[in-house]
Parts: C-alpha cells; sequence; structure tokens
C-alpha cells in the first residue's frame, strides 16, 4: 500500500496568515460602521469598492507572475490594504481616486517588491499617500456629519457623486463639506485664534469632534480586541499613543493655547487606526520586541512633528512610511542574543 506523504513541516501552524488577516477585518468593522453612521453610506461605497478593486489587481499581478490566484486571494491581505485604504479617504471622493490609490497599493507597493512578505512599506500608507499628492483638493473634502444624518444624501446620490466626481443637482461642496478636526485646529491657530477657542466650537466633544470621538473608540475596542486575540501584541500601539501623547503633553503644558491637548491628538485623525491596524503590519514593521517599541515611539513623535509644523494636517500615514525604511535597521540592532552566546565573539 502506498501512503501519500508531504514534506515538512509536517506540524500545522495554529493560525494561518488568511486566519490572522480576517481576525484584523472583524475588528476593522465596529469603528467602520461608526464612521458610516456619522460620515453616510459613502464610507461603505468606499469599501466596498476599494476591496473590490484591490481584489482585482491582486488577481491580475498573480496571474501575471504565474501564481496560484485562489490560494493568493485566500489570505484576506489584499482586503485588508483595500479596506484601510478606504477608511483614510473622505467618503465621497471620485471613484478614479479609489481606483489609482488600491492600484499603487497592491501593483507598486506590493507585488512589485515581490508579493507578501517582501514589501518594505505598508500597502495602503503607500497608496493612500499617492492620492494625497495627486489628488489634493478631492482629499480635502470630508463630509459634514449633521448634514448626512439629516438624509441629505442618499445611497443612489452617494453613488452618483461617486461614479461622476459631481454633486447632484442642487448641492454644492461648500454647503456639505466641514474641516476635520486637525484642519480645523490648524487654520484657527494660523488665523490667531487659541486651541481654547477652538475647543469651544459647538463641534467639539469631550477631546475632539463628537464623531471622530466615537470612530476612535470603537476602533480602539477592535485594537485592545486584536491584542485579547494575540493577533497583534502590545509594543506597537502602546509606544505609538503613548510617544504621541507625552510630546504632546509636553508641548501642551508649555503653551496650552498654542498647543492642542494630548487628548486631542490621540483621539483626532488616524492615530487610533494608526496605532492598531496599520502600524502593526507584520511584514512593514520591525519584528523584535525592543523594535517594536522603538518603531512605534518613533511613528509617535513624527505623527505630532508633521502635524504641528508640516505641511500636511495628519501625519499617521508619512510617519508609518518613514519608519518602515527604518524597521530592517531596528531589528538589526535589536536582536535578542542568541541563547549561549557569550557575546564577545567566542561563543
Amino acid at each position: 500500500m502506498r501512503f501519500r506523504t508531504r514534506t515538512s513541516p509536517h506540524m500545522v501552524p495554529g493560525h494561518s496568515v488568511g486566519h490572522l488577516m480576517r481576525q484584523v477585518l472583524y475588528a476593522l468593522i465596529p469603528g467602520t460602521l461608526a464612521m458610516a453612521w456619522f460620515f453616510g453610506w459613502g464610507v461603505l461605497v468606499n469599501v466596498v469598492l476599494s476591496v473590490l478593486f484591490a481584489v482585482m489587481f491582486e488577481a491580475l499581478m498573480v496571474k501575471l507572475r504565474r501564481r496560484p490566484v485562489a490560494v493568493t486571494l485566500g489570505d484576506s491581505s489584499a482586503v485588508l490594504a483595500g479596506w484601510l485604504f478606504a477608511l483614510a479617504i473622505p467618503p465621497l471622493a471620485p471613484v478614479w481616486v479609489l481606483l489609482v490609490g488600491t492600484g499603487f497599493a497592491i501593483v507598486v507597493a506590493k507585488h512589485l517588491y515581490g508579493g507578501l512578505g517582501y514589501n518594505p512599506f505598508n500597502p495602503a500608507m503607500v497608496g493612500y499617500v499617492v492620492v494625497l499628492v495627486s489628488f489634493p483638493r478631492e482629499l480635502s473634502l470630508w463630509p459634514s456629519p449633521q448634514g448626512l444624518m439629516e438624509g441629505s444624501f442618499t445611497l443612489w446620490q452617494t453613488l452618483q457623486t461617486t461614479l461622476t466626481g459631481r454633486l447632484p443637482e442642487g448641492l454644492d461642496w461648500d454647503a456639505i463639506t466641514r474641516a476635520s478636526p486637525l484642519d480645523m485646529m490648524r487654520e484657527s491657530l494660523v488665523t490667531g485664534q487659541t486651541v481654547g477657542e477652538v475647543a469651544r466650537s459647538p463641534v467639539f466633544g469631550s477631546f475632539s469632534q463628537t464623531e471622530w470621538e466615537w470612530a476612535g473608540n470603537l476602533f480602539l475596542l477592535g485594537g485592545l480586541w486584536l491584542l485579547y486575540r494575540r493577533v497583534i501584541t502590545w509594543h506597537i500601539p502602546v509606544s505609538m499613543l503613548l510617544s504621541l501623547a507625552t510630546i504632546a503633553g509636553i508641548f501642551w503644558v508649555f503653551d496650552p493655547d498654542q498647543f492642542a491637548s494630548p487628548a486631542f491628538h490621540v483621539f483626532s485623525g488616524a492615530a487610533i487606526i494608526g496605532a492598531f491596524f496599520i502600524a502593526t503590519d507584520p511584514v512593514s514593521a520591525a519584528t523584535t520586541p525592543l523594535g517594536r517599541v522603538l518603531f512605534g515611539i518613533g511613528i509617535g513623535i513624527l505623527t505630532y512633528v508633521i502635524r504641528t509644523w508640516g505641511g500636511y494636517p495628519d501625519g499617521v500615514a508619512f510617519a508609518v512610511l518613514l519608519m518602515n525604511m527604518v524597521a530592517p535597521t531596528l531589528d538589526h540592532y535589536t536582536r535578542p542574543r542568541i541563547f549561549g552566546h557569550s557575546g564577545d565573539g567566542r561563543g
């Protein structure tokens, strides 16, 4: 009788790549639904279209590389990249923004470097930075939550705007959009207002604009669930948020009229989703325990520097990509000593 044998390893791993990726997708659901509640159908439309484009580009590149398409698509990495990219852009962004962003994320940032496991940069953030630089106007048009909650935008109107890039008859961008918290804070400080005057705006909640706080809280809930499930470790999220809060706190104590509080920086923009879902990418992040801590600290500091003195209101994407370049060096110099090795070259 002939028995079917397989090559090593013979032990089946407890968690496959696809399983881990799907755990991250599940954790994104609460925050995504919160954003859809506050910003309308456009959030869900972006997610669906971005995921479809990402999977399409993934299948195309895998086919061109003569790899098994079904196996590659089964790891859900393209779905995760498309989902994260969709959450980073305004809900009413035109379809060509989604197409260009996901194309760069999958084709350039992922497969031109060799595919999953070989990409030095986070694909979703590469796609986002490309469209942010290429389409600055479209990336600044965040809809007003109040206008959407009053029902001014139906699903059909959202699809019409996304597919054509034009608003329905009788609507104007200035009437339905509003500055994000980071945009509002930056513009107000430039015009001479103080942080306290900006915070007294009726749209602000405890730390930031109410809708951003709720979305941040639910993304935080998803991130804590990933920690509980041991999909990610605490090193990067804790060190990133703690370093961001620490440097913000130093400047806030020094001059609270010109520098926003640590809570504002943590609960505004992409800080929380960046800490738990973007910076923790196992491929492009540091891998040693100390390296992860330094990696997170670097992202937190760079995020604050870019937000405060840079040319963009939110610096999470740029900070992640800059630290992606440093990750191999961090791993090299923070490798744990091999058991039994004296460290003096004699074994």
